[in-house]
């Protein structure tokens, strides 16, 4: 963000400048204190376990120069501490992105999908930043609290953004859209994550396809063509649909092979065609990369650049990261988990050439509800067509266990918690062994390499 006065800020959201100097500076927005920065607004969000209100006085200690809060303030603020009060900091804090968004003259490209969501976008600024100066979201920060802060850490000279927008609850997308406002959206699959709360694919379709329903008729939708869900997506706008696909689309990938750091693809299709590296194994991987090309290309990067800036790309800790300990080889994707990203990690292990064993630790899925007994099924039975050893955590992915003996893999292990997944894994995996890790964010799964020895 570029530097705003408080009497600016104080405009831009609605709230009352109660406390502080007017023509104070603010450079960043925080709503943490343990990441508060000399220059900041701290904004003081309250959540069913904590009041961001109490910890004014830290972000204070720590450099903030004012805070946006619902609360009352706490006495003996240094001298001059900004207080811009408003009714509620959430809607604060929205109004302010809404402000800021609206003086960003960016080329806005929003991404959605069940799962795939960060690697998408690490992708896709990746291939953006190949020709434009771009700003991204960190890690995911993609609810009603993180694409706010993502806006709002956008400059001026910026000239294109992308940004990821979560849900877990019907109705939750067109808001976030409308924050956004994108001229791009990218829609990376209809799953089954957050089922419980939906009740079905066809809802998390309806929902997914809301950010479509947001473009501009001039904007450019992008979508995976062999997604079930495919035609309704396209249905959802009047911007032109680019799909993008292995079998068909408009933008192909063919000729995938892949090891352990790097997979390599052929693009085809209307664009011309090239060959792509990406330093991350997988075939899904490809799929993900293809619709960061897709963006890029309607953003007038051309082939050649969109591909040299994907294989330089970092993806965040935790997907399908190679980690080499005692010789044993992990591949570490214990970002997060549903049943079909766990297929996919299966699935890329099942395309890996090993001279030892291919073992995965499996912990649960989040949110499935009463689909979860499908969903660990699907799971457990793609393991015991790939896996020599699997070990399964809690009693919830024991499901994984069942079902992957019913499927005739004879060796199966259930274990109470990372700890003894841990010590077990260390009990018999031996140099030139594959181990998968994964598991729901919750389940903390990156535990189990910590504790291996």
């Amino acid at each position: 963000m570029n530097p705003l006065s408080l009497s600016e800020i104080a405009g831009m959201c609605g709230a009352a400048l109660i406390a502080g100097n007017p023509e104070g500076i603010v450079r960043r927005v925080a709503k943490d204190t343990r990441s508060i920065e000399a220059g900041d607004l701290y904004v003081a969000l309250r959540g069913e376990r904590f009041d961001g209100n109490q910890f004014i006085a830290e972000a204070a200690a720590k450099g903030a120069v004012a805070a946006l809060c619902d609360g009352e303030p706490p006495v003996g603020l240094p001298q001059g501490f900004g207080i811009l009060s408003t009714p509620d900091s959430l809607t604060g804090l929205a109004l302010l992105a809404s402000a800021w968004r609206s003086r960003l003259t960016l080329r806005a490209i929003a991404i959605t999908g069940s799962s795939g969501k960060t690697s998408v976008k690490d992708f896709t600024a990746a291939v953006l930043r190949s020709s434009l100066r771009t700003t991204a979201t960190l890690g995911n920060l993609n609810n009603e609290i993180g694409l706010p802060l993502s806006i709002l850490a956008a400059d001026l000279d910026d000239e294109a953004a992308v940004w990821e927008i979560g849900m877990n609850h019907r109705r939750e997308i067109a808001p976030l859209a409308g924050l956004a406002r994108p001229e791009i959206g990218i829609i990376t699959n209809v799953g089954t994550a957050h089922i419980e709360h939906l009740g079905s694919r066809e809802e998390i379709a309806a929902e997914k396809g809301d950010l479509l329903e947001k473009l501009p008729s001039g904007g450019y939708a992008i979508i995976p063509a062999e997604d079930d869900f495919a035609k309704e997506l396209a249905s959802r706008t009047s911007a032109p649909v680019l799909q993008v696909g292995f079998d068909r689309g408009d933008l192909r990938a063919a000729r995938i092979r892949y090891g352990l750091d790097e997979t390599r693809f052929v693009i085809e299709g209307e664009f011309g065609r090239a060959e792509g590296v990406l330093p991350v194994p997988g075939r899904h991987m490809v799929g993900n990369a293809l619709l960061a090309i897709a963006a890029g290309l309607q953003c007038g990067i051309t082939l050649e650049k969109c591909v040299s800036g994907l294989a330089g790309v970092t993806l965040n800790s935790g997907r399908l990261a190679k980690v080499i300990r005692g010789g044993v080889t992990f591949v570490d994707d214990t970002y997060n988990a549903n049943p079909e990203s766990m297929i996919a990690a299966l699935e890329t292990l099942e395309g890996l050439s090993m001279q030892g064993r291919k073992i995965a630790v499996l912990g649960r899925m989040g949110e499935l509800g009463i689909h979860a007994a499908t969903g660990y099924e699907s799971v457990g039975t793609k393991a015991a067509a790939v896996l020599s050893t699997l070990i399964t955590i809690g009693e919830e992915a024991s499901a994984i266990a069942d079902a992957a003996s019913k499927a005739g893999l004879s060796d199966v292990r259930v274990v109470s918690d990372n700890a003894a997944a841990a010590k077990l894994l260390s009990s018999f995996a031996t140099q030139g062994d594959l181990v998968l890790l994964k598991a729901s964010r919750s389940a903390h799964m990156e535990e189990v390499l910590q504790h291996f020895n």
